[in-house]
């Protein structure tokens, strides 16, 4: 049951580094700008992706995270960001590269941002999970391509072409 998961964490990998790169052609007012995005700008959308991937990350490896807002910006600097984001892609693949037999059959409880107590199954929480950064990385695209930069192919099967 590993194998889909350990794909999705590649492309995962894969389009994170295709968007940065195409971010790091905008300029910083670009990057910043609220074009409407839930979370505003590129740089607050980036922002929520990893603290949304930290939060979940830290839950599925049995800690718990503290509260905070979910528009929070933890890093400022956009190279301090997209190191990050490197450090926590490579974390989400050696993680679902060596899943434990009967991981997706388990659950995860925790704590949400609201203080609720939750008991969820991770057969939802998983696809969840990477959904979560799909639907964002396309905001971000969104306002990127609006910037008038190119960015790249985003489908999974041009992304990692050996699932094909």
């Amino acid at each position: 049951m590993t194998e889909p998961w350990a794909q999705y964490a590649r492309y995962n990998r894969l389009a994170n580094e295709s968007l940065y790169a195409a971010c790091a052609e905008l300029r910083d007012d670009e990057y910043r700008r609220d074009l409407g995005a839930f979370f505003g700008s590129v740089h607050g959308t980036l922002n929520h992706l990893l603290l949304g991937d930290t939060i979940w990350m830290t839950r599925f490896e049995g800690g718990t995270h503290p509260s905070t807002g979910l528009d929070a910006i933890l890093f400022d600097r956009f190279a301090d960001l997209r190191e990050a984001r490197r450090q926590m892609d490579l974390r989400i693949e050696r993680l679902f590269a060596s899943l434990p037999a009967g991981f997706d059959r388990g659950s995860v409880h925790y704590v949400n941002n609201s203080g609720f107590e939750s008991q969820d199954p991770l057969s939802v929480i998983l696809p969840h999970f990477f959904n979560h950064q799909t639907h964002h990385r396309g905001q971000a695209h969104a306002i990127i391509t609006a910037c008038g930069q190119k960015t790249g192919d985003t489908d999974l099967f041009l992304v990692v072409p050996e699932v094909v």
